[in-house]
């Protein structure tokens, strides 16, 4: 694959860009699960360089000073810093509010009663499958009995409880069961996302990608329940590959969200470190307001001047904003092009090809 030339520099917003509202905070790579589907970089952040817990709180600092409202405390496993509830209370001061992001793995009573008590807000929780041994299968460990204390001991706290479950090839078949799940565990929300091929999840398409007939059996099983319930929130991420539709890179590139690494870096969103030449900066060297409206690397994709045709005179320009450009690198090779998922793009006919791939290696005895 060609390389994609650097980005020129950015050219002068016409007017300065409007403060983000929401903060991706991952503390951690570490992760005690093996998920196939794990978005975060196959290259991980080692634990030695990651930011302390002094510099995390002026991160959440810088950051409600900047304008934002929401964090979410991610990783990798969050529960694996033994500082966390230090984090929690960083972000809380700051006005921060703040939702930890798990797999479940070591949440008990004590250790929650004290992030509560830090000021936390609210919990998402995730889930591989409704079948124990299938979802410990996806998960590549043994967490199905965690994960459900955790929900357990979640909905005991009133915390607004989020339930969410990356849908692929393995459980697009298991949603309606998943859905029964949710509700069973006292699920405030449920969100049904569909695999983003980055990081992990891009090395593992093949084995990921659905087969011909699972997004739309899937899509219907939810329309059903929400017939049925009012209760809890569905939310049905689609599946951007296939419905031929783009979406808009994270609400927009470098327009509402960042994401803070491990190791302090901050990108407009978490894949955007795979992008070469955007040369992101951090947080140890730059201050954050300077790196939300001053950087190259949130200026890059910002507005329309780099967009090539068809985006450049698409209506939907300010709607997709031309949609994810890491899926446009890694499709084409240059993160400039339309999305490949977009179906007016002119790499479009790479979608397909990778979907009939994936169901050939499938009859063959493939994953």
């Amino acid at each position: 694959m060609p390389a994609s030339p650097e980005p020129s520099a950015p050219p002068e917003p016409s007017a300065p860009p409007e403060p983000p509202w929401a903060l991706l905070a991952e503390l951690t790579h570490a992760c005690p699960l093996r998920c196939g589907y794990c978005s975060n970089p196959v290259r991980l952040i080692s634990r030695s360089v990651e930011l302390t817990s002094g510099e995390w709180a002026e991160v959440f600092r810088s950051a409600g000073e900047l304008g934002v409202v929401q964090t979410h405390l991610s990783g990798g496993e969050p529960l694996l810093r033994r500082d966390l509830p230090e984090l929690v209370a960083a972000a809380d001061r700051a006005g921060l509010h703040t939702q930890l992001v798990t797999s479940g793995v070591g949440l008990g009573e004590r250790r929650l009663a004290g992030l509560v008590g830090a000021g936390l807000r609210g919990v998402q929780l995730s889930v591989q499958h409704a079948e124990p041994t299938a979802a410990e299968r996806i998960a590549g460990a043994r967490s199905f009995a965690a994960k459900e204390r955790a929900a357990r001991l979640i909905r005991a706290t009133g915390l607004p409880f989020g339930l969410n479950v990356v849908l692929h090839r393995g459980n697009l078949d298991a949603v309606d069961d998943l859905i029964a799940l949710g509700v069973s565990w006292g699920a405030d929300r449920i969100e049904l996302a569909n695999t983003q091929y980055h990081g992990w999840a891009a090395r593992n398409r093949a084995a990921l990608l659905p087969l011909p007939g699972q997004v739309e059996r899937a899509r219907a099983t939810v329309l059903r329940w929400r017939e049925r319930l009012d209760e809890p929130e569905l939310i049905w991420v689609a599946p951007d590959l296939l419905t031929g539709t783009a979406k808009p890179c994270m609400g927009g590139w470098g327009r509402i969200s960042l994401t803070v690494t491990p190791d302090g870096t901050v990108l407009p969103c978490p894949a955007a470190a795979t992008l070469p030449g955007l040369d992101p900066p951090n947080v140890r060297e730059r201050e954050l307001a300077w790196i939300w409206r001053e950087s190259k690397a949130f200026n890059a994709y910002r507005g329309e001047s780099w967009m090539r045709e068809p985006c450049r005179g698409c209506a939907l320009r300010t709607t997709d904003f031309g949609g994810c450009r890491c899926q446009a690198y890694a499709l084409t090779g240059d993160a400039r092009n339309t999305d490949p998922a977009c179906r007016h793009a002119p790499a479009h006919h790479l979608v397909p090809l990778r979907r009939t791939s994936a169901a050939a290696a499938h009859r063959e005895g493939g994953p």
